[in-house]
């Protein structure tokens, strides 16, 4: 005995046709969209040049500065002064005004005046950003 199964005929009511107009308007639209996008880049032009130019957000540059265990600095793996260290923050500062950093690198055994002196350079060329590295 053969079961019959009633579809009904909402399916048979439903027409097709706006649906596909409606991705045809859409494919249409993105081709378009797409175009103008490239055209965008695509454009040979000539930009000028600023002396003076700067980019508006910059990674920080990070100063690291090693103090030794018998007290001496080092900025750039080269020994300076505490005069020399006060001149370099200071160009630095010149350099990167916005977010200039140091990253102290003090050995353990090294008296503890030493990093204060370099944190108080620091605040001086009102550089915010320090860090005191240490081992994990």
């Amino acid at each position: 005995m053969a079961v019959t199964i009633n579809k009904g005929r909402a399916l048979s009511s439903l027409s097709l046709t706006p649906l596909i107009d409606v991705v045809f308007l859409l494919l249409i639209f993105f081709l378009v969209a797409t175009k103008f996008a490239e055209e965008d880049h695509e454009m040979d032009v000539q930009l000028p040049s600023a002396s003076e130019a700067r980019p508006l957000t910059s990674q920080p540059l990070e100063l690291f500065v090693g103090i030794s265990d018998s007290g001496t600095f080092f900025v750039g793996g080269r020994e300076v002064t505490h005069e020399e260290l006060d001149d370099t923050m200071g160009r630095a500062v010149e350099n990167n005004p916005i977010n200039q950093s140091v990253v102290i690198r003090a050995d353990k055994r090294v008296p503890f005046d030493y990093v204060v002196q370099v944190m108080d350079l620091c605040n001086r060329h009102a550089i915010t950003d320090y860090k005191v590295t240490t081992e994990k």
